[in-house]
């Protein structure tokens, strides 16, 4: 049986104060999608420089703070370093998903002021890693799937630690907080699949307080 084939639970504690939401974000897909299309055209997926070199993840941003990188490392900014504007502002849309996920997840204050977008195309990745960059470690991750899916990698608060891995579909929403917000995390190269609206790609949204 394929892996994303199987009948998995729609609700599921993955450790303490992480859970996953499966198709939590398909009731919204449309508007989603429609203010995505809306943010990308206003700020355009970049490459990012880092002390590593080229990530070959592209990422745009939207609310206050957008993620930056560049050769002396990883930063929040109030501009995007591309076009030297402010980022565009979280959609309602996007900012009703995200709080009643991290509600739903027992993270009833959550008022994320940065959402970070990341496009994974064919055969890309990301490596485990911490978000360490914000400021308030009380408040959770809130990590939304769309486009062709992925395999979630969750791990341990030390990179060496065993990790879990996640099958993510669209529409499925992953929150992490508590005892398990510095977890390192990361996400294995994307396999050849299309999804008809988004193609041969992976969008990941991830809502932080970042300030």
């Amino acid at each position: 049986m394929d892996l994303f084939d199987e009948i998995l639970p729609s609700r599921q504690k993955v450790a303490s104060g992480a859970w996953l939401f499966r198709g939590f974000a398909l009731t919204e897909e449309q508007k989603l999608l429609a203010e995505l299309a809306s943010i990308v055209s206003e700020a355009p997926f970049q490459a990012m420089l880092t002390p590593m070199g080229m990530m070959k993840v592209r990422t745009t941003s939207c609310g206050d703070f957008g993620w930056q990188s560049d050769q002396f490392g990883y930063r929040y900014s109030a501009v995007n370093s591309a076009n030297k504007q402010p980022w565009p502002a979280v959609p309602a849309a996007f900012l009703h998903l995200a709080q009643t996920a991290a509600a739903e997840a027992g993270y009833e204050c959550f008022v994320p002021d940065s959402c970070l977008i990341n496009q994974y195309q064919l055969g890309v990745g990301m490596g485990l890693h911490q978000d360490k960059n914000e400021q308030d470690f009380t408040q959770p991750i809130v990590s939304v799937s769309l486009g062709i899916p992925a395999v979630f990698q969750f791990g341990g608060l030390k990179r060496t630690d065993k990790t879990v891995r996640i099958p993510l579909n669209h529409g499925d929403v992953l929150v992490w907080g508590g005892e398990s917000r510095l977890r390192y995390h990361g996400v294995l190269p994307i396999k050849a699949a299309c999804h008809p609206a988004l193609g041969e790609q992976r969008i990941n949204l991830t809502f932080r307080k970042a300030g």
